[in-house]
């Protein structure tokens, strides 16, 4: 019961607190909701995924498939992730024009204009230049992550936790910071991270400053670096403003920076496509690490586990199969299997498929193609795929 003395309102001591509580949510709600404004995501979705080969082709390619047998696609569950910390209308794909009917298709929430076609394959640093100039010309204060389409991750929380914390910096300082995840093996397939402590007084105490990348080691210098304690796995997921990323790139490519400076009036414009047509006839070919990452001294690192794997093999994704009592990793309904150990095996449901006598090999079934090749011979796919291409044409691949 309210009491009005005057044109005051005196609300009983038994109800401030539930009064309290409801305007102090409403006003995080107004400044989550505030700080979400300036939130992007840059999802790069224009790999091919050879290493995926028969599964993965060029017409579609790992990121636009159900490897887990999940029932959702690697693009899917990278959306759906980023979605819970980013707004639907802030949420870009930049992938290969072959692939924007793809990308609609499998994600038709995204707003048909945060598709953006790349006229040729040109490494990460070119898709994030298009990307970052044309969202900051749309807001100069933007923050934005750039992850890969095709990558797992098993702690979803976690990792929207470690992007809060990055976001919150990049928000106050000028800097380029990569997640990055604790090795829990000396991996020569993936880029590391040396870091030292952080040159600033860090409110998140798992955010360092980079000392040095390496990017793919071999297996002495991969089991030093585990050993060491100082090096982490670069995940190639990034955070930063716009402004800093930017200002970067003028600063240590300012070849790659011009060619997409050139285009501030085109972006956001119906002329955008016909100048990015043109930049990319001229840009190189080159990583995001290469082109500035390795050169800037703003960079820093969040180290995280958050069940991260770049999926970048077959092998790697047998890690994160269920497996039967003899350690097969089987996806498809109808696989049975004799006297078979350590094995992965990926076939479409409607297929019934029986092994007997294998250790060790990966076999797969995809849209009339058989590959069975052993786990530790899989860095010959890549050969293989080249061979079918010579031998049996474009068909297969």
């Amino acid at each position: 019961m309210k009491f009005r003395r005057g044109k005051y309102t005196i609300i009983p001591d038994n109800q401030k607190d539930k009064h309290f509580l409801t305007l102090t949510k409403a006003l995080i709600s107004i400044f989550v909701s505030l700080l979400m404004k300036h939130h992007y995501a840059i999802i790069m979705a224009g790999g091919v995924g050879t290493r995926f080969w028969p599964m993965s082709t060029s017409q579609y390619p790992k990121q636009f498939l159900d490897v887990l047998g999940t029932g959702e696609t690697l693009l899917q569950q990278t959306y759906k992730r980023l979605v819970k910390l980013i707004k639907n209308e802030n949420i870009y794909v930049v992938t290969s024009n072959a692939y924007e009917g793809l990308v609609a298709d499998q994600l038709p929430q995204v707003l048909k204009g945060n598709i953006l076609g790349e006229p040729a394959r040109r490494n990460t640093a070119p898709c994030i230049a298009y990307a970052s100039y044309k969202i900051h010309k749309r807001d100069p204060k933007a923050i934005t992550v750039v992850a890969p389409s095709d990558h797992l991750v098993k702690k979803e929380e976690t990792f929207i936790k470690a992007l809060k914390s990055c976001f919150q910096k990049a928000a106050q300082q000028d800097c380029l910071i990569t997640l990055s995840i604790k090795p829990t093996r000396p991996d020569t397939g993936y880029g590391y991270i040396q870091f030292v402590k952080s040159d600033v007084e860090e409110s998140d105490r798992r955010i360092h400053k980079v000392k040095t990348f390496t990017e793919k080691p071999d297996t002495d210098m991969a089991n030093f670096f585990v050993e060491s304690g100082d090096f982490l796995w670069n995940s190639g997921i990034f955070i930063w403003s716009t402004e800093s990323i930017i200002s970067a790139m003028e600063q240590h490519d300012s070849e790659l920076a011009n060619v997409f400076k050139e285009g501030w009036d085109n972006y956001n414009t119906p002329s955008e496509r016909e100048f990015v047509a043109r930049a990319y006839t001229t840009c190189k070919n080159i990583s995001i690490d290469y082109s500035v990452m390795e050169k800037a001294e703003n960079s820093y690192v969040r180290a995280s586990i958050f069940g991260w794997s770049d999926l970048g093999t077959w092998g790697s994704l047998y890690t994160h199969i269920h497996k039967d009592d003899h350690k097969n990793a089987l996806v498809g309904k109808n696989v049975i299997t004799y006297d078979c150990n350590n094995c992965i095996v990926h076939v479409p449901n409607d297929k019934l498929v029986v092994l007997q006598g294998l250790n060790d090999y990966i076999v797969v079934e995809s849209k009339g193609v058989l590959m069975i090749c052993k786990k530790e011979d899989e860095q010959q796919i890549r050969n293989f795929v080249n061979d079918v291409k010579v031998k049996k044409g474009e068909k297969f691949v």
